[in-house]
């Protein structure tokens, strides 16, 4: 089949990885463009990449190059617009998470999708791990019901840190980051999350007014379990105990664990966010003398795609889904669900108050 053009915005990250994944799968895909701000960013990747053109304004580039797919990888407040275009031009979408910087906005692009006929990806990227895959399938066997308790705080400083400051002029870490972890939870428990509780502090004055950068948000589902997850970011947060995934059952508990130590990349490094080197497996069967009669397992993951790969994953996902006419209506479901949850305890922190859903 002749590959499908596909016009890359934003070239972070996030957008690097993606235009990657496009190069990779040059059979499939075909970039026509490179969209970005920054100059240096845009003409960087474009080099690596074997030169493709490049543009500093997506309307412009959207115009000329008129794409098959319009890969959405920049700032969350840029989504919904950039999402409406390429979808009222007759382009599939692929869209970072979150969708949107509202469930309304969200809602909006789901139904465009559906109007034109054409596919969203969200970049749910555990949704394509293995190991993830596996610790959310082993989390389902423990009964229920399930306490899910996850976190991840990042130390940064210089650019990642000017990075956290700029998402943070559209969304706090609670939702920027707790969309991908809330949605892991709902694959847990399978129930309605029915209210959302959360805490927040604003630890540095560079942030802009009415912003905060450390977040705990708590929700509880119908079946009645209930998870946690924290956020923090910047060079105040500490790199004690910065990615704890864990989730106990009646039977038993399954924990994501670094047998090797501390995570020496640190927790501003983008690969450190998704891997997880091993699954520790524990259940709770006793004898007579309430003593433990099976040892603890351990799941090994070593073989995990880096994050490079996961995208490439993510892309063959998006490639499958316009090829063979794949139903989406679910995922993009779920986007919105997690989105209207964190935007919900992203309201209870600033609130103080418990709200139901």
């Amino acid at each position: 089949m002749t590959p499908l053009r596909v016009l890359v915005v934003g070239c972070g990250n996030m957008g690097t990885s993606h235009a990657r994944a496009y190069h990779r799968l040059k059979n499939d895909f075909s970039i026509v463009g490179l969209v970005a701000r920054g100059a240096a960013s845009r003409e960087k990747l474009a080099q690596e990449l074997g030169g493709l053109p490049t543009f500093a304004d997506f309307e412009q580039a959207f115009a000329r190059t008129k794409p098959d797919v319009v890969s959405i990888n920049t700032y969350p407040d840029t989504h919904a617009a950039i999402a409406r275009t390429a979808l009222q031009g007759g382009s599939h979408v692929f869209i970072e998470k979150p969708l949107a910087e509202t469930v309304d906005e969200a809602q909006q692009i789901v139904d465009l999708a559906k109007q034109h006929r054409r596919k969203v990806v969200v970049g749910y990227i555990l949704r394509v791990h293995p190991a993830w895959r596996k610790f959310i399938e082993v989390a389902r066997t423990l009964g229920k019901p399930l306490v899910m308790r996850m976190n991840l705080n990042q130390q940064s400083r210089g650019k990642d840190w000017r990075t956290h400051k700029a998402l943070m002029d559209s969304m706090s870490p609670i939702v920027d980051c707790g969309v991908h972890y809330v949605d892991v939870m709902c694959q847990m428990t399978r129930s309605r999350p029915v209210r959302v509780s959360a805490i927040q502090a604003r630890l540095s004055d560079e942030l802009k007014p009415g912003m905060y950068n450390y977040g705990q948000l708590q929700v509880t589902f119908a079946d009645g379990s209930v998870g946690w997850y924290e956020a923090g970011w910047g060079p105040m947060m500490s790199e004690v105990a910065y990615f704890v995934k864990d989730v106990v059952g009646p039977k038993g508990c399954v924990s994501i664990v670094d047998r090797q130590g501390e995570r020496k990349a640190g927790s501003a490094d983008v690969d450190s966010h998704t891997k997880t080197n091993s699954l520790r497996l524990h259940w709770q069967d006793r004898d007579a003398q309430d003593q433990f009669v099976r040892k603890d397992e351990w799941l090994d993951t070593n073989d995990e795609p880096d994050h490079d790969g996961l995208c490439l994953r993510e892309q063959q996902y998006l490639l499958a889904a316009i090829r063979n006419d794949v139903d989406l209506a679910e995922h993009l479901a779920d986007a919105v669900n997690s989105l209207r949850i964190v935007l919900a305890a992203d309201r209870a922190a600033r609130e103080g108050r418990t709200i139901d859903l």
